[in-house]
């Protein structure tokens, strides 16, 4: 799943950059958590939350039927 997981990262990451943000990989469990590490403008955007459930999270669940939940760490 991890493989699945980071190319829907490389969909995403264009748009975090155009922000100056970034995200990063920590860790896809086996229960179907990924922890993601938001960096640069992202980590520190009030609307940071919402970037990840809404963006992130929703883009994981739509392709990949065993992400559970996204968050960060």
């Amino acid at each position: 799943m991890k493989e699945e997981v980071l190319r829907v990262l490389e969909q995403i990451r264009p748009m975090l950059q155009n922000d100056g943000g970034d995200v990063e990989l920590v860790e896809v469990t086996e229960d179907g958590i990924v922890k993601v590490r938001l960096k640069g403008a992202c980590g520190s955007c009030p609307m940071s939350t919402m970037t990840l459930k809404m963006g992130i999270e929703a883009a994981m669940k739509e392709q990949i039927p065993g992400v559970k939940e996204v968050v960060q760490v």
